[in-house]
């Protein structure tokens, strides 16, 4: 692991640690003692967005690396980065978490037969491959859980101490994220070799894909009768994916840059948009409570 690599890793914790502090341990075991909103996000993450990827990329003439990173890329869990937008919106904090935990942990079973039969389907090759479960199991652990679960023990512990921290948390973690999208998209060279071409023929579909991840889990949400929190929350987990997990499978595990270059697109202007989609999420809401 390289100097960059390891910052990211310190930096990604240190917010999911301020997002801990923020939270209570009632907060998530409602989640599991009510798992309503878990079981249909889960759902909705793990079936209904490859289906989504998969039509994409049957209905539109593209090239095949574009197809199987779509479908790489739909079947990639969030990250810390929908957790954030999720607290920053105020959203369900609890739930980001959850899912995002629940959802990588699965994602070592569903992305091999996911990714797998795509590669069959699009390229007639069968290139059979699995996650590294305990680089994959560390991750999860070392980014999301280990620092979660000691801001929650500490705002248990000191809830003082938790509340003035929960305080300077959003600003201090808009500049950490700021740092992140620095040292991940300028610094570590995650893919390589992509033209300007190449990213504004990826770029119509990675868009399309986000909108529809987007509204998918806002109908979802709204199907089911969620409640607006989870609504932003649902909705902003399918639409952020883990694009350091998109480039692990497609440069390392099958050995193909090309397919990451539809992350490296998504991963450019995939946060912005759920922020707009929030916003505006927030305001319509504002409204009808006005109304």
């Amino acid at each position: 692991m390289g100097l960059i690599d390891i910052l990211v890793t310190i930096v990604l914790s240190l917010i999911m640690f301020g997002i801990g502090v923020s939270l209570t341990l009632s907060e998530i075991k409602h989640i599991f003692s009510n798992p309503k909103a878990l079981i249909i996000s889960l759902f909705s993450q793990m079936i209904l967005l490859p289906v989504i990827a998969f039509s994409i990329a049957k209905l539109f003439n593209m090239p095949t690396y574009i197809q199987i990173g779509l479908v790489i890329l739909a079947a990639s869990p969030g990250g810390s980065t929908s957790g954030f937008i999720t607290f920053m919106f105020k959203g369900n904090t609890a739930l980001s978490i959850v899912l995002t935990t629940v959802n990588s942990i699965l994602a070592l079973f569903t992305i091999p037969l996911i990714v797998n039969y795509a590669l069959h389907h699009f390229e007639g090759v069968d290139k059979q491959f699995f996650l590294p479960f305990w680089n994959t199991f560390g991750e999860v652990f070392v980014f999301t859980a280990i620092p979660v679960t000691a801001g929650v023990l500490l705002r248990q512990i000191n809830k003082n101490m938790a509340q003035q921290i929960t305080k300077y948390v959003k600003p201090v973690l808009m500049i950490l994220l700021g740092l992140v999208f620095t040292l991940m998209y300028f610094g570590t060279g995650k893919v390589s070799g992509l033209a300007t071409s190449e990213a504004l023929n990826i770029l119509p579909f990675a868009i399309l894909l986000n909108v529809l991840c987007l509204f998918t889990g806002l109908f979802i949400a709204k199907l089911f009768k969620l409640g607006n929190k989870n609504e932003i929350t649902i909705s902003v987990e399918s639409a952020v994916h883990n694009t350091t997990l998109a480039f692990l499978i497609s440069g390392v595990l099958l050995h193909n840059e090309n397919y990451g270059k539809v992350a490296l697109v998504y991963a450019l202007f995939s946060f912005w948009t759920a922020i707009l989609f929030c916003f505006v999420m927030k305001r319509i809401h504002l409204l009808k409570k006005d109304n």
